[in-house]
């Protein structure tokens, strides 16, 4: 059924129980779609969904040029020297205000930075020590490139975690929408088949208020023993505690299932269907073949197992050997007058090259490698139990039919000889 479909059926419900005390009659499609759309459960599986979407979102957010600006309005600085030349102390006096503009792009393929900044400032210094005074402009604006080396690609790999973290929500989701079925389903023919034990209980009662009151005639008029009329009130009084104990279980049943579908607790419903008998041939080899292939549940185990190699990888990186490239290159100027400040450019190309070495950890790193090579072993074996977990399940519900089957078709032959009789008997 459309989503529409569903708003309305939900729409409908809510003015029925605005605007009616009437108990509410719900066939199994609308308590299905009700509960699709109300459902706790279903909602907050849709919200981790919706979250994990918009964490992904982030993250592809992050391999896009980012753009900052740094602004010092004001900045002043007082500070004396000791000059030993002439053994005097010096003040220095300096008043300025700067800005940094930095454009930023990661690179997703080598994991490294492309910058280009462009730092420009103004500053006023005196200097008592040669009793002079600078005011001027300074501009630097230069390219730079960081690049990692010897180590895992950390960009690719936050992205892959992302994208494997909503795959798992969406996953989650669509189980919990076929467990709500399921539960929905379940408790639908439950309560359907509570209320049929309400009936045949009532039914049971009005037959022994009937026989009650004949064996009271029969005992008052003195055609039977009072000793009966004792067993009939016990049947009577065993009857009606009989029917009280259905109607309890019918309520407390109710009330499950509209938490379980999401609607009021002192709304008034009922339950209506149609049970017919259509017999569905399995094939089990096919139907293990397809758990196998299509249960979610299995892909949730390998996007875990995933996460786990993605640790192990993370977690080798622990005091690991690593290098990183620094190159830049740029123009810097400045001036007393803003219109010349590169009249003078210098260049200023750097080149850097940094290593970490690690020299000793005390088995830090090896003890952390080997926890989440472990913690990839779990996982294998959580995948492989899940796995013998489905195959037992799909035998445990083909038997379970088969067995049903068998008990639906016992009664057929006798029902169909009492329908004979019956016709037997209207015709003479």
């Amino acid at each position: 059924m459309s989503r529409s479909k569903q708003f309305i059926i939900t729409g409908i419900w809510v003015l029925a129980s605005l605007f009616s005390n009437a108990q509410v009659v719900l066939t199994l499609e609308d308590a299905m779609n009700i509960a699709l759309e109300n459902s706790p459960d279903i909602k907050q599986s849709r919200l981790r969904m919706e979250q994990n979407r918009e964490y992904l979102n982030a993250q592809l957010a992050m391999l896009k040029s980012k753009f900052s600006l740094d602004v010092t309005p004001i900045e002043y600085s007082n500070s004396e020297s000791y000059n030993d030349y002439f053994s005097k102390w010096n003040t220095t006096e300096n008043i300025g205000s700067n800005g940094t503009l930095a454009i930023r792009q990661p690179i997703k393929f080598t994991d490294g930075t492309l910058s280009l900044i462009n730092k420009f400032g103004y500053q006023d210094t005196y200097s008592e020590a040669s009793d002079t005074r600078y005011r001027g402009f300074d501009n630097n604006l230069y390219l730079s490139y960081n690049q990692p080396m010897f180590t895992y690609n950390r960009t690719k790999m936050n992205l892959k975690r992302q994208e494997l973290a909503l795959e798992n929500s969406t996953l989650a989701y669509s189980i919990q929408m076929l467990s709500i079925e399921r539960q929905v389903t379940q408790a639908f023919y439950t309560i359907y088949q509570k209320q049929m034990s309400v009936q045949i209980a009532q039914e049971d009662f009005e037959n022994q208020i009937v026989s009650l009151e004949i064996i009271r005639s029969k005992v008052e008029g003195g055609l039977s023993a009072r000793e009966e009329l004792l067993q009939g009130e016990l049947n009577y009084a065993t009857s009606k505690s009989n029917l009280d104990y259905a109607k309890v279980d019918l309520e407390n049943s109710l009330d499950q299932f509209k938490r379980l579908i999401g609607v009021s607790l002192f709304d008034e419903i009922q339950i209506s269907t149609d049970i017919q008998y259509k017999p569905v041939i399995v094939d089990l080899d096919r139907a293990i073949q397809n758990g196998l292939s299509q249960r979610l549940e299995l892909n949730q185990r390998q996007i875990d197992l995933n996460n786990a190699e993605f640790d192990l990888i993370s977690t080798s990186a622990t005091n690991e050997f690593r290098g990183d490239v620094n190159l830049s290159i740029g123009i810097m100027g400045n001036n007393e007058n803003f219109v010349n400040i590169y009249e003078k450019p210098t260049r200023s190309p750097q080149v850097g090259v940094t290593f970490s070495i690690p020299i000793f950890d005390w088995g830090e790193r090896k003890a952390r490698i080997r926890a989440a090579e472990l913690e990839v072993e779990s996982r294998e074996l959580d995948i492989k139990n899940l796995e013998n977990d489905i195959v037992i399940n799909i035998r445990q519900v083909f038997r379970n039919l088969q067995n049903l089957n068998t008990q639906i078709e016992i009664p057929e032959p006798i029902i169909s000889k009492e329908n004979g009789q019956g016709k037997l008997l209207n015709q003479l």
